[in-house]
């Protein structure tokens, strides 16, 4: 066979060469284009009958699904023909919820965000029947609207007040008065119980929708935070009550209102006024109110039950903790009237079980060195309850089912990833929300036994764009630290990969307690950068030290009263073990976390100044003192009684150690990790003249999260780590 030429052979490679080429990954994809961003389903709800779902798609349409067959039935609302913003475009759907007989729709639109879970917005009432669509209060921006069980009724919060709208009559009026900003809050909560308790609404019908039991808190005694607003020729001050560690809380007390009568009663919840009540709920008798009651330091939980008609409490549930105790929405009352369920880590897992309505604990329905991530509801008909779980292993989770007597468990979903899954009323069906650290989420429909019935999205478009920028498949591993821990992690090598090379690292942590980064799941934004880096020539690594979650609770709570000793000693041992591999550059090792992740960074680069070359910290905490009662108190006690704690710990107290390259990132607005932080890490290091890099971002959040503001900030820590690390 005659031998082609050397020119011809390039010529005919040449095309192919161009086409097995990855497409480039950058910055203007991930941030700008959001390329990379995996389809979702929108505020997917269940219908009543438990047969048909509802979701919103393309924004605007409210559509109507059968489970059985995933078949379209109709479009039950659409802002295209009904809500239009000033300049005729269709509003977006931010809201919705079907009245209880889904004769009638409540619609949101317009949203603003106040702080991470609260919003308000305008709210529209559409009578599916008539056709007729009515704002349910003229002029203003309404939060948190609720039917009443009988469908009659609408109450919502409104400038720190509670209101009630009769559907029939058209008729608004007040329950309470008296809420005033930065002073009583009524119906919902604080920043603080906002943001660590993760709840805003803080009113709730009563079963037969007599009574409204609602939060009442008084904050006009804690102290306030003042951020500025920049844009205007003198700057607007923003001024919200924030209660930092060891200072005073609102004081909270929780009341009933009859609807009929009008006439409003405070429960008993104790004396005490340095207390919580991270939640209420109503058991399934209308005249009896459950009040999760937990001290102050948050190691000792009790459930009252409270008389609707007298206020009067009793105890229903006590639980003491060595540590502290999670709270949950795991709290179920079952409809026999006779139990309820309720999650627990007092076996050294968190673990499910049932109780009686006399404090009783009748049985333990699940039991194991593993935890129970997430109890999803109980089917008493069938008997069965359904909960995910780490079973298998921490960097998974699994769908289950137990029978109410604890025996014959049995695993649902198969595949070996992160699973979150909604069911239907009735717990005929679920859609299931599953993906891995490679594979992004496909959301598909099933029986309640698993058995799948369609797939609604299974975002092949981004597995395809994921393969023509030839993503590299991450590597799950693990190794001992010298005090003998086994910690987990994964690591993103380059796609051209030669162990005979020494290539730089990067490491990402957050590594706060409970939280894990080195999970079976799909990072859409960090993820993505992080492939973009290995295609630079980093290797990307996370590991999750001790105080992360689904090992435990000695594991978790390991740290307690030592916030980011431990942490920190983990991850200095995890870039001694990658200094210790032939492949890696012991010379160039960084890390890079925002928030908890900013502090540990932060201590690495000065702790574990021998390991560390160069640390992003974005959004940082620096000192403990400066952060919220809540979250600070439950891991660290209070400054007063815990001074070590706070200080050996501080990143602000150790800067004299920095060697390595410093950025250090904030939002002016940051209404969670305040400004305060970063100002006072920055003092530090001027003081022990201690070179760094800063960038603040005007008016922006914790998040930092506009598509030019993002783009900045990861083209800026790109340019960071290329010229420190290569």
């Amino acid at each position: 066979m005659k031998k082609l030429s050397t020119a011809l052979f390039v010529l005919v490679l040449f095309p192919l060469f161009l086409f097995s080429q990855p497409k480039e990954i950058t910055l203007e994809k991930i941030w700008q284009e959001m390329y990379f961003s995996p389809q979702t389903i929108t505020l997917g709800k269940s219908m009543q009958d438990g047969l048909r779902y509802s979701l919103v798609e393309n924004n605007t349409d409210i559509n109507i699904y059968k489970y059985e067959t995933g078949e379209f039935q109709e479009t039950v609302f659409s802002t295209r023909d009904l809500l239009k913003g000033e300049n005729g475009e269709a509003l977006s759907v931010d809201y919705y919820s079907f009245s209880p007989d889904e004769s009638m729709l409540l619609v949101g639109a317009n949203q603003e965000s106040i702080y991470r879970r609260s919003t308000r917005a305008e709210h529209y009432i559409w009578n599916i029947e008539s056709q007729e669509l009515t704002p349910l209060s003229e002029g203003t921006t309404q939060r948190l609207p609720d039917f009443s069980p009988d469908g009659k009724k609408i109450a919502f919060v409104r400038a720190n007040n509670i209101y009630i709208k009769n559907l029939s009559s058209g008729e608004e009026y007040p329950v309470t008065t008296d809420g005033e900003y930065n002073k009583i809050i009524n119906g919902t909560t604080d920043w603080v119980y906002e943001e660590e308790f993760a709840f805003v609404k803080g009113f709730h019908w009563s079963p037969d929708g007599a009574k409204i039991a609602f939060y009442r808190f008084d904050e006009e005694h804690v102290k306030e935070f003042l951020m500025l607003l920049y844009g205007e020729l003198y700057p607007e001050e923003y001024r919200f009550k924030y209660p930092k560690a060891g200072e005073e809380n609102a004081f909270v007390t929780i009341h009933i209102y009859d609807v009929e009568s009008g006439e409003t009663l405070q429960v008993d919840i104790g004396e005490e006024k340095d207390q919580y009540i991270p939640r209420i709920q109503w058991t399934r008798d209308p005249e009896k109110l459950s009040i999760q009651r937990l001290n102050r330091h948050q190691n000792q939980l009790e459930i009252l039950l409270a008389e609707a008609a007298t206020g009067s409490t009793s105890l229903l549930y006590l639980e003491n903790n060595l540590y502290y105790i999670d709270i949950t929405d795991d709290l179920t009352f079952l409809e026999n009237g006779r139990n309820f369920i309720i999650s627990s880590e007092k076996s050294g897992y968190n673990h499910l079980y049932l109780y009686d309505m006399q404090g009783r604990e009748v049985r333990a329905l699940t039991s194991g060195s593993w935890d129970v991530q997430r109890f999803l509801g109980v089917d008493e008909d069938k008997g069965l309850v359904y909960y995910l779980s780490h079973e298998e292993s921490p960097l998974t989770n699994n769908l289950y089912s137990v029978r109410l007597n604890g025996r014959r468990k049995t695993r649902i979903t198969q595949e070996e990833g992160m699973h979150n899954p909604t069911f239907s009323e009735g717990f005929q069906f679920f859609i299931n929300q599953y993906s891995t650290i490679s594979s992004p989420p496909v959301f598909s429909l099933h029986h309640a036994n698993g058995r799948k019935i369609s797939i609604l999205e299974d975002n092949e478009e981004l597995v395809e764009k994921t393969k023509a920028h030839g993503f590299v498949e991450p590597e799950f591993f693990q190794f001992t630290t010298g005090d003998d821990v086994e910690l987990n992690g994964w690591m993103i090598k380059p796609a051209d990969f030669n162990p005979e090379k020494e290539y730089p690292v990067l490491m990402y942590v957050y590594g706060g307690p409970g939280s894990q980064t080195v999970i079976e799941r799909w990072n859409p934004f960090n993820g993505v950068w992080f492939q973009m880096l290995a295609r630079k020539g980093f290797i990307v690594v996370s590991v999750d030290n001790r105080g992360t979650g689904a090992r435990g609770e000695e594991f978790k709570k390991m740290t307690y009263l030592e916030l980011g000793k431990y942490e920190t000693i983990d991850q200095i041992e995890a870039a001694k073990y990658l200094a210790s591999l032939d492949f890696v550059d012991a010379g160039r090792i960084g890390i890079f976390g925002w928030s908890y992740g900013g502090y540990l960074t932060s201590l690495c680069l000065a702790k574990g100044a021998d390991w560390f070359n160069a640390a992003i910290a974005v959004a940082p905490v620096t000192h403990w003192r400066f952060y919220d009662t809540i979250y600070t108190e439950r891991y660290m006690r209070t400054p007063q009684e815990n001074p070590d704690g706070y200080e050996d710990n501080s990143p602000i107290n150790h800067v004299d150690k920095i060697r390595g390259n410093y950025l250090l990132v904030h939002g002016s607005a940051d209404d969670n990790v305040h400004y305060q932080h970063t100002m006072e890490m920055a003092e530090a290091l001027i003081e022990a003249n201690v070179d760094f890099e800063l960038m603040i971002y005007p008016n922006h959040d914790h998040s930092i999260f506009s598509r030019n503001a993002r783009f900045h900030l990861y083209r800026l820590m790109t340019d960071f780590l290329q010229r420190s690390l290569q």
